[in-house]
């Protein structure tokens, strides 16, 4: 790189360039190196958050506890216990955390941009089916656990709650740091409290297809599990909330997975730990962190566009019957079917490619 930066001021000033401008372009390009070492940079906290921070807090406190310093680790472990519900009643969003700058540069790694097709009423409560579900949920994180795709800019008055496992909840630091951007747990009593005790205006975000769906995500492949996802569906009749499909193209392009065929000792464990834990390990690599010939734990620069698509009305009905819930979620189906052929060919994908539903 240092040969190339010598020899480009070389041959500016050689065909007649002055010496400011070749500084100047060099300057450019120095500035470039570093924003993209920066993009690298964020992106892999953010892997590592996701991969290891739980596990890595938990070993370090209960090390913490055998020091000398037991007593910044007990008085943690003490204010766990008294926070320990706050997950389940809305969490502790911090806009200073969701306006970081280190955000602005994990967006431009890919790039992730979000696109609004219609106007969201701050009168009324959402629940957003996210797809697809992809390795880490990449699109889903940065554009509603975050301000850097202006997600407060483009519908205003609405707060987004990113759901996500609620094992996740119980590691130490890990919950409060997810806390802080508006990430909340996936279960009935946290979605129950934001969509009836919280006010109106609020968005849940629910990557439906889960665990079961990040086995199959692979590059080039658009399919989505939804046929038998009904809950959030019924907790939307319950709440009277309005379903949106968001559909997010690229989401499956990022990471490169071995694919286990249904049958194989591979899917049968990766099963066994959807069951049991709730999520499934995916074998799966990315590039390296010096160079994109490798292979590594940083997703592929792929762009990531989420079209956020038009809300369907849902009525509210305390106890929803089988036939209300098949209904709209049929009607969720054929709106995110639709989403995806009026959107596809805007972002590479050619006319005659079909969603996958299973």
């Amino acid at each position: 790189c240092e040969c190339n930066f010598i020899s480009f001021i070389f041959l500016s000033l050689g065909t007649g360039s002055n010496i400011l401008s070749a500084l100047q372009d060099l300057f450019w390009l120095l500035k470039s190196k570093v924003e993209k070492q920066l993009q690298i940079i964020s992106v892999l906290q953010w892997v590592l958050t996701f991969l290891v921070m739980g596990i890595a807090c938990t070993l370090i406190l209960m090390y913490i506890l055998c020091t000398d310093c037991w007593a910044i680790a007990a008085l943690y472990l003490a204010w766990l216990v008294f926070d320990w519900n706050t997950p389940k009643k809305g969490g502790r969003r911090s806009q200073w955390v969701r306006n970081w700058a280190i955000w602005r540069y994990f967006r431009d790694y890919f790039p992730i941009r979000l696109v609004k097709t219609h106007n969201l009423l701050t009168t009324r409560n959402y629940i957003f089916g996210y797809h697809p579900h992809g390795i880490m949920g990449l699109g889903a994180f940065c554009n509603f656990s975050t301000e850097a795709t202006g997600v407060g800019q483009k519908f205003p008055g609405i707060r987004p709650y990113l759901a996500t496992l609620a094992g996740n909840f119980r590691m130490p630091i890990l919950r409060d740091y997810l806390m802080s951007g508006g990430i909340c747990p996936v279960n009935r009593d946290s979605i129950d409290y934001i969509l009836s005790k919280n006010g109106s205006g609020n968005a849940i975000i629910i990557v439906v297809g889960g665990a079961a769906e990040s086995l199959n995500c692979t590059p080039g492949k658009n399919s989505v599990t939804l046929k038998n996802r009904k809950g959030f569906v019924k907790l939307a009749l319950r709440h009277g909330a309005d379903l949106v499909p968001v559909y997010s193209f690229g989401e499956n392009e990022v990471y490169k997975q071995v694919i286990f065929e249904e049958g194989s000792w591979g899917r049968w464990v990766q099963k066994k730990f959807q069951k049991h834990i709730g999520f499934a390990p995916c074998i799966f690599h990315g590039r390296g962190l010096f160079s994109s010939n490798t292979w590594g734990l940083l997703p592929y620069s792929k762009p990531i566009t989420t079209v956020v698509g038009e809300p369907i009305t849902i009525p509210k009905i305390d106890n929803p019957s089988q036939q209300d819930v098949d209904f709209y979620h049929s009607m969720y189906v054929d709106s995110l079917i639709k989403l995806f052929d009026k959107y596809k060919s805007r972002f590479g994908l050619p006319e005659t490619e079909v969603l996958e539903v299973n």
